[in-house]
């Protein structure tokens, strides 16, 4: 196609970010004649990713970006270089770091979807492995074990058990008495929805207060089953509620695709990638793709009355039509090319008003960190016959680590290793989120750098900064109005957030009036043979 001013088409998307590309992806059956543009030059949208190049061009868009862009404050500090170490920071392009390097339970609903629309097969997903929590105070304090890590002077990382045979043979730091109770909340939680009576009167209290009540946990033990919440707000306000279904998601999960881990992790780059394998099969079912050319303004016409919205991009708007049948929308996008389009759909933005809106809106600050280390010890075997484990988890609870008052929120680190293809062999990638600020993060870097026991010490060779503002309250069904589709913007969770399927489900059926059984749910292009490439 020479030129896309003057055509016109049944659906335009703006953005090839993962709910976007989602929705393409389900609408790719539907023989509906579809554009999807993106004003990046990149696919993924905020779940991209990045070379380093790639990484010092975000930066500065987001730096050119206004006050309601998703991402604020990034940089990329200049680092001290280090002479002695062995590893160096590679190329640009042999880096693909993710925007979006969220775990995948197996029980999540995506993996299903993935395999019920035959995406599956371009994708590859690598095992997470052991999940440590951060126990200050002096190694020498707490026996030693084959599931702990001491550092030199400052606590212990400790491996989280989250079965049985892992709690009676986990190390001696937990004595006889704590095991007990750990191995109670276990069972419990596995099937906490049948035992109302025992938790709700906790149902908006911390969680920590029911551990205490009703299982006498220590407290120096409740940082194994908060870590499990991945909540970034400190103890007293993470509540039973909240906690209950993420710690029970965890456990359901453990064993389920594989001994010994709960959660995958798609290789070369987060959920960008299932973003890409997405918008190739919208391309195969006759999707037009077009980047570096976004939405500048959309114009709703409906007979002779139109209405202009201006460096809107696609945020929901709050039109009443009276005949929602005939409305259509003119698009300008990017270079000024014009086309016409019967739905329209992206994501909206997080608000920065001073409504009550803005008390749904929270800032969190991440980094991504290369290192100079494969950091092997965390990266133990799980289980006899399981696969090796690609990633792990560190989280450092609250007020864990020292100097900084009392009230901290946790910090958590998600770290990958080359297996990822994100990195080269023998460095990894550590990705970091806390809801407090880039101290907090520095300082658990430093820790877990210290803690591992490298023949040679560990140090960073490449750091990003950033600030990222979430919406924390769309409902999932809430699309937008009209024939104007608003997708929620995504999520700061570190697992995937599943009321993204929620959402995209919505879309579709809003525009198609299909069934839900139907969602994402396809047959074979190419039934003869398995060597598809369409999908």
């Amino acid at each position: 196609m020479d030129t896309l001013d003057k055509t016109e088409w049944d659906i335009l998307i703006d953005g090839t970010g993962l709910q976007q590309s989602l929705l393409a992806l389900a609408l790719s059956r539907s023989d509906k004649r579809i554009l999807h543009v993106d004003s990046n030059d990149y696919y993924g949208g905020d779940e991209a990713a990045m070379s380093l190049q790639d990484a010092d061009a975000w930066v500065k868009q987001v730096g050119k970006s206004g006050p309601q862009s998703l991402y604020t404050q990034a940089s990329i500090p200049e680092l001290k270089e280090t002479t002695h170490s062995s590893q160096k920071l590679g190329f640009s392009r042999a880096y693909s770091l993710a925007l979006a390097p969220q775990l995948i339970y197996a029980e999540s609903k995506l993996l299903p979807y993935l395999v019920s629309s035959k995406t599956y097969r371009q994708l590859e997903f690598l095992a997470m492995g052991s999940w440590w929590v951060f126990s200050p105070g002096k190694p020498s304090d707490k026996p030693s074990g084959s599931d702990s890590i001491a550092s030199a002077s400052t606590g212990t990382l400790m491996r989280i058990p989250t079965t049985r045979e892992d709690v009676v043979f986990s190390d001696k730091s937990i004595d006889l008495r704590s095991k007990r109770a750990v191995i109670k909340i276990l069972r419990f939680v596995m099937d906490y929805e049948n035992q109302q009576e025992l938790w709700e009167p906790y149902s908006s209290r911390p969680f920590s207060d029911f551990l205490t009540e009703q299982f006498k946990l220590a407290t120096t033990l409740h940082g194994l089953f908060l870590a499990l919440t991945l909540s970034l707000d400190p103890p007293n306000k993470t509540y039973t509620s909240f906690a209950l279904p993420r710690i029970a998601r965890h456990l359901r999960s453990t064993g389920k695709l594989g001994a010994g881990f709960s959660s995958v992790i798609p290789k070369w780059g987060g959920l960008s990638e299932i973003a890409q394998v997405a918008c190739r099969a919208g391309a195969v079912g006759g999707g037009v793709y077009v980047l570096a050319k976004g939405v500048k303004q959309f114009t709703k016409v409906e007979g002779s009355v139109a209405k202009s919205i201006e460096d809107q991009a696609i945020k929901s708007t709050k039109a009443t039509v009276d005949s929602e049948s005939s409305m259509s929308y003119t698009v300008k996008l990017d270079g000024d090319d014009t086309v016409s389009t019967e739905w329209i759909a992206g994501s909206k933005q997080p608000s920065t008003s001073g409504s009550d809106d803005a008390v749904s809106i929270r800032t969190i600050s991440r980094s991504i960190s290369i290192v100079s280390s494969p950091l092997s010890s965390l990266f133990p075997t799980l289980a006899e016959g399981s696969p090796p484990p690609s990633g792990s988890v560190v989280i450092f609870p609250s007020d864990s680590l020292g100097g900084y008052g009392t009230g901290t929120p946790p910090v958590y680190l998600i770290i990958h290793s080359s297996d990822t293809g994100e990195c080269p062999t023998g460095q990894s990638v550590l990705y970091a989120t806390t809801s407090g600020d880039q101290s907090l993060i520095a300082a658990a870097i430093a820790q877990v750098i210290q803690s591992v026991g490298e023949p040679e010490k560990p140090h960073i060779l490449w750091q990003l900064q950033y600030q990222q503002r979430c919406d924390i309250s769309s409902a999932p069904d809430d699309v937008g109005e009209g024939k104007s589709i608003s997708l929620p913007v995504s999520s700061a969770d570190l697992a995937f957030d599943e009321t993204i399927l929620d959402s995209v489900k919505a879309a579709w059926q809003k525009i198609t009036g299909g069934q839900p059984q139907e969602f994402l749910v396809f047959e074979d292009r190419n039934p003869v043979g398995d060597d598809d490439d369409d999908e």
